[in-house]
């Protein structure tokens, strides 16, 4: 909701708050006194065109300001305009763009009186209130149909990838053929490169390795080598055991080295013995990670890309020997999908066209109630080729409107007077209740050309769409300002020089006068009492 708006120079505004509450809230005033300059101001928050002539004279910029509660939080948005005609916008603080304001807040209001912001002007938004109308059957019947065409979409997908494989079958059958017999005749094995690289050095230095082993095992282990030196000294220190702890710990030191260097020999002329330098298994070694090379360098870049590539490949082969068969059954799912999607498309329309008589009928009424006696609505069905089928079906929706007896009935925003524009508003989100789920909506000119009991209906009906959300009501009729419950008043201001609106809350005496003015013009005891039978009947009407 519009938690409270802020006007600075803008029009004949000069400074102005305005804080309209839950509810129903009315802006009264003299002709001429701005109010509608604060409907423009709103417009303004909501991404509409501005320019330098709505700066006030004399003024630098014109500033509206609004804060707005949207799901429980807070939300505050700024809008400059400047002498130059130039826009600067803010949200939470955050500087943003016009479209960005239309964008964060154009779902929050819903102002009638200017085509431009009237959500149900526009035909796409038709369908969504039918249905919002028609409540769990067409609600059904909507999500059987959306199940219906997402599989009949999955089944065409299906039938185009079993056409595409098929045209370029003998192609791509002789690609994967060859690459599956080329890795085959390799018979590749995970991590086989990695081994074969590991054996290389061993190979190619077989005899240089083998000869520094021997070497290397003849100085630790032969006659006067490290072994018999070791050996010696620990003989010599065996000699003196346990006259210095200190020689003892060398001593135990030395045996530990005779021990390790003991292993090391050991193993050393094991590797010795066991070193290949065999030139045959050194050439074998090199062709086959030449050829694993090459299947990497067009298959890879690693040795488990070219099994994958292999995998999938036999998987191509087999659905490509399958592929008339896959073809056949590819066909006949797309034709089921088919027939299923026509079968609920026609149960949708069913369902649908089961509440248009009610609906129109509701409308009717509501329209009759407004001063639109004769008025007519209809519900056109148009049908769309299947391949422009949407979401919400094969029809595009969208309500009529005939303003009496015999005349043709034509699109919503065809219609001509801002006033029946609104009062036809009315009268639909009237019979639609919360079908239009928009939290503030702003009404001009809905008073246009009515009187009396008229406008009673017209008030109590505002009243009755407070109810759960905010309304914003720009009314010259007493009758209308009586359900309000908030009244703010709009006046205009000469004494200064120059004109200044402002606008102020009236409640209780200055209420009634507010209201006796708007029947009479001025506040006679007559007009007064008038005033305040009309309060109390609006109150007891609710």
């Amino acid at each position: 909701m519009l938690d409270q708006l802020h006007v600075r120079d803008l029009a004949l505004v000069e400074d102005a708050w305005l804080e309209p509450g839950a509810g129903l809230t009315v802006l009264t005033g003299e002709t001429g006194a701005g109010k509608t300059v604060l409907v423009e101001a709103l417009m303004l928050l909501l991404g509409e065109r501005g320019d330098a002539t709505l700066v006030r004279a004399g003024a630098s910029e014109a500033v509206v300001e609004g804060r707005f509660v949207i799901d429980g939080r807070e939300v505050v948005a700024r809008r400059r305009v400047t002498a130059d005609g130039r826009s600067r916008c803010t949200l939470d603080g955050e500087m943003t763009t016009v479209s960005g304001l239309a964008e964060a807040l154009g779902g929050q209001v819903d102002l009638h009186g200017q085509h431009d912001h009237q959500a149900l002007l526009r035909p796409a938004s038709h369908v969504g209130y039918l249905d919002r109308f028609g409540g769990k059957p067409i609600a059904d019947a909507l999500a059987g149909y959306r199940a219906c065409r997402e599989a009949y979409r999955a089944a065409g997908e299906r039938l185009a990838e079993s056409e595409a494989a098929l045209a370029d079958r003998e192609v791509r059958s002789e690609r994967a053929r060859f690459l599956v017999d080329e890795v085959d005749a390799v018979s590749v094995s995970p991590g086989e490169d990695v081994a074969l690289q590991a054996r290389l050095p061993a190979l190619r230095h077989g005899e240089r390795l083998a000869s520094a082993a021997s070497n290397a095992f003849a100085a630790v282990r032969g006659d006067g080598g490290a072994s018999d030196g070791l050996a010696a000294a620990m003989a010599a220190l065996r000699g003196v055991e346990g006259l210095d702890p200190a020689i003892d710990a060398l001593a135990d030191e030395l045996r530990e080295a005779a021990a390790a260097l003991d292993d090391a020999g050991s193993r050393l002329r094991d590797r010795g013995e066991g070193v290949e330098f065999d030139p045959e298994a050194l050439n074998e070694a090199e062709t086959r990670l030449a050829m694993l090379s090459s299947l990497k360098k067009k298959y890879g870049p690693d040795l488990d890309d070219v099994i994958a590539a292999r995998d999938e490949a036999r998987a191509t082969l087999d659905a490509l020997e399958r592929g008339e068969e896959g073809l056949d059954a590819a066909r006949d799912g797309s034709r089921l999908a088919e027939e299923s999607l026509q079968k609920a498309a026609g149960v949708l329309f069913e369902a649908r066209t089961a509440f248009v008589p009610t609906l129109v009928e509701r409308l009717g009424a509501m329209a009759a109630e407004l001063a639109m006696r004769g008025a007519r609505f209809e519900v056109a069905f148009e049908d769309l080729p299947p391949a422009a089928w949407g979401a919400d079906g094969p029809q595009r929706i969208e309500f009529m409107y005939a303003p009496g007896e015999g005349e043709p009935a034509r699109p919503l925003a065809r219609i001509g007077s801002g006033g029946e524009v609104s009062r036809v508003m009315l009268a639909l989100k009237g019979v639609l209740g919360h079908a239009d789920e928009v939290p503030v909506l702003v009404f001009d000119e809905v008073d246009a050309g009515i009187g009396g009991q008229t406008a009673l209906a017209v008030g109590r009906r505002l009243a009755d769409l407070a109810v759960g959300r905010q309304v914003l009501v720009v009314t010259h009729l007493a009758q209308v300002a009586a359900f309000a419950d908030r009244h703010l008043v709009v006046t205009k201001d000469d004494s200064a020089g120059r004109p200044v609106t402002t606008v102020r809350e009236a409640a209780g005496d200055e209420r009634v006068a507010e209201v006796a003015r708007m029947l009479a013009g001025e506040g006679t005891q007559t007009a007064l009492a008038h005033a305040r039978e009309l309060l109390a009947a609006a109150v007891s009407g609710r």
